[in-house]
């Protein structure tokens, strides 16, 4: 076999390999949507009509489902727990992780290749899998049933986060940050004066994929948080699955209000996302 025959063999190959796995994205696509497209359309039938129509589009569209669940079960508050628990996790995330970040692609030390490394070998580990020592701690410090110590566990969890910093900041010009200590600038006025400024894309990268992690994380809630008052919004829609024929009506009016914010974010940021995870800054 020649090498020009040889290399469009190659090439055909490549081709096919290419369109089955554009077939098998698409028709995951395909059954993402469908799916999510069935919970919404199902949160505004009646429950006569998810038992008679339960794949098909509502006879009526109702918004009673809505109503009983932002207004009488207490699924607001439920909501409200979730958008403080976000909150304070995101914070914490960016503030810890980008601090971390800056330390170990900024300054030579020893043990620096091994903290990297360390936060490399984190991505392979779910936090999770240390859930029971964590407890324990957390239990001592009376950080559990508190959405700010349950922050403070999403917070230490930061591997990714620290990673796509590290990527950002080695990408660096150095001779802009040696300028401002030649000024006089302390390394902390380096680093929030000019570093996070110019790091605003990564940031809200790392913000935004955070977000959904906190926002639609069941175990850790169910773990730390056993006070009703501090349900965060998949425990309240737990709860309706208890008695899941009686409240699946219920369900999806629960799960709609919880994608609402993940849709809007893809929308409207996922070029962002995208472009903040493969973005550098200013090279050398």
């Amino acid at each position: 076999m020649s090498r020009k025959s040889h290399s469009l063999t190659e090439s055909r190959s490549a081709v096919i390999v290419k369109n089955l796995i554009s077939l098998v994205l698409i028709l995951y696509t395909f059954i993402t949507i469908f799916l999510i497209g069935n919970a919404v359309l199902s949160s505004f039938k009646t429950k006569a009509d998810l038992i008679t129509n339960t794949m098909g589009f509502p006879k009526a569209f109702v918004l009673d489902n809505f109503r009983i669940v932002l207004g009488e079960d207490g699924f607001l508050r439920n909501l409200l727990n979730s958008a403080i628990l976000v909150s304070l996790s995101i914070v914490f995330m960016i503030a810890f992780s980008s601090s971390v970040a800056y330390g170990i692609s900024m300054f030579n030390f020893r043990g620096r290749d091994f903290i990297q490394t360390y936060f490399l070998i984190g991505l392979m580990f779910p936090i999770q899998l240390g859930i029971l020592p964590l407890f324990v701690i957390m239990n001592k410090l009376k950080l559990t049933n508190n959405l700010l110590g349950l922050a403070l566990v999403y917070a230490a969890n930061m591997s990714f986060s620290v990673v796509v910093f590290s990527k950002f900041f080695h990408g660096f010009q150095r001779a802009l940050l040696e300028a401002a200590v030649i000024d006089g600038a302390s390394d902390l006025q380096v680093f929030s004066r000019i570093v996070l400024p110019i790091s605003k894309p990564v940031i809200f990268t790392v913000g935004l994929i955070n977000f959904v992690m906190v926002w639609n994380d069941f175990y850790m809630p169910l773990v730390f948080l056993t006070k009703s008052s501090l349900k965060t919004l998949t425990l309240g829609i737990y709860a309706y699955t208890a008695d899941f024929l009686a409240n699946w009506n219920k369900v999806f009016a629960g799960v709609t209000v919880a994608l609402l914010p993940i849709i809007i974010i893809y929308f409207f940021f996922s070029e962002q996302i995208v472009s903040g995870l493969t973005s550098g800054s200013v090279k050398e």
